[in-house]
C-alpha cells in the first residue's frame, strides 16, 4: 500500500505551512499525488523527495523560477540529491569555521586576551579555497574571482548557482547513461563547461592567451581526486566521465 500524507501532515513534518505547499502547487513545483473527492491534497513518497529538493534549493538561495528549471532537468532524484549534498557539505564546512572563529573570540574576551584579528572572520565568506586557487593559478586569478563574486547581488549569485547545478546535473545524468566521453553529447557538455568557466574572471578560461587545454586537463584531474568536486557529478565515476570528456575536448577542440 502506497504511503501518503495530507497537506496538513506534510506541512507539519516539513516545518512549513499548508499555504506554502499550495503555493508550490500553483507554481507547478509540487502538485499533489492525488486529490480526494473532498478537494483535500495528498502527497506520496515521491512528493516528499521532491519537497526535500525544493527546500534544499531554497536554502541555497534559488528563487522559485530557478527551482522549477532545476527540477525540470532530466536527472534522477538520487543523482540530484547527491549534487545537493555536495553544496550542503561545503556550507557545513563554512559554518563550522564560523562557529570556531566566534568561539575563539568568546574565549579571548572571557580571558581578557587580545583578539586574533586574522582568525575572527574565518568562514564569513567564500575564500576557503583561496590557498588552493592561488597555488594552482596564482594570486591574480584568486583576486579577480573574489572581486567578481563579491560584486554579485543575491539574485546574480542564485542565477550562477542554478546554472552550475544544471550543468552538474546534466553531467551526472549523462554519466549515468554510460555514453562515450568522446561522443557528440559529452563533447557538447564539455563545450558548455568551457563556456561556464569563461564566465568566471581570473580563470585561465577567461584569459586571452591562457593555457586553456592544460587548465581543462588539470581541472578534470582535480574533479576526480577531490571528493568535494566529485560530489557535483554524482561521485567518482561521474567525475572520471567529466575528466575524460574534458581531456578529449582539450585534445581535439582547442
Amino acid at each position: 500500500m502506497t504511503r501518503e500524507w495530507s497537506i496538513q501532515q506534510l506541512a507539519k513534518i516539513a516545518g512549513t505551512t499548508s499555504r506554502t505547499l499550495r503555493h508550490y502547487d500553483q507554481e507547478g513545483l509540487l502538485p499533489p499525488s492525488r486529490t480526494g473527492r473532498n478537494g483535500y491534497r495528498y502527497y506520496d513518497e515521491v512528493s516528499l523527495v521532491r519537497l526535500q529538493r525544493i527546500l534544499l534549493l531554497r536554502e541555497l538561495g534559488l528563487g522559485l523560477p530557478q527551482i522549477a528549471d532545476v527540477l525540470g532537468r532530466a536527472t534522477s532524484a538520487q543523482h540530484a540529491l547527491t549534487v545537493h549534498v555536495g553544496w550542503l557539505r561545503q556550507e557545513q564546512e563554512r559554518l563550522a569555521r564560523q562557529i570556531a572563529s566566534v568561539e575563539s573570540t568568546i574565549r579571548a574576551l572571557n580571558k581578557g586576551e587580545g583578539l586574533m584579528a586574522d582568525r575572527m572572520f574565518d568562514g564569513f565568506d567564500h575564500t576557503q579555497h583561496r590557498e588552493e586557487v592561488e597555488e594552482r593559478w596564482g594570486a591574480d586569478a584568486y583576486a579577480a574571482g573574489d572581486r567578481w563574486y563579491r560584486g554579485m547581488d543575491d539574485g546574480e549569485r542564485a542565477d550562477w548557482r542554478a546554472r552550475s547545478e544544471r550543468l552538474g546535473a546534466d553531467w551526472t545524468e549523462a554519466a549515468s547513461r554510460g555514453i562515450a566521453p568522446d561522443g557528440p553529447e559529452a563533447q557538447a557538455l564539455a563545450e558548455r563547461h568551457v563556456a561556464w568557466l569563461r564566465g568566471i574572471p581570473g580563470t585561465p578560461a577567461a584569459q586571452e592567451g591562457g593555457d586553456l587545454a592544460g587548465y581543462l586537463r588539470g581541472l578534470g584531474d582535480m574533479y576526480v581526486a577531490d571528493a568535494r568536486f566529485a560530489s557535483n557529478y554524482g561521485g567518482e565515476a561521474g567525475a572520471v566521465f567529466v575528466r575524460d570528456a574534458l581531456r578529449h575536448y582539450a585534445d581535439t577542440a582547442l
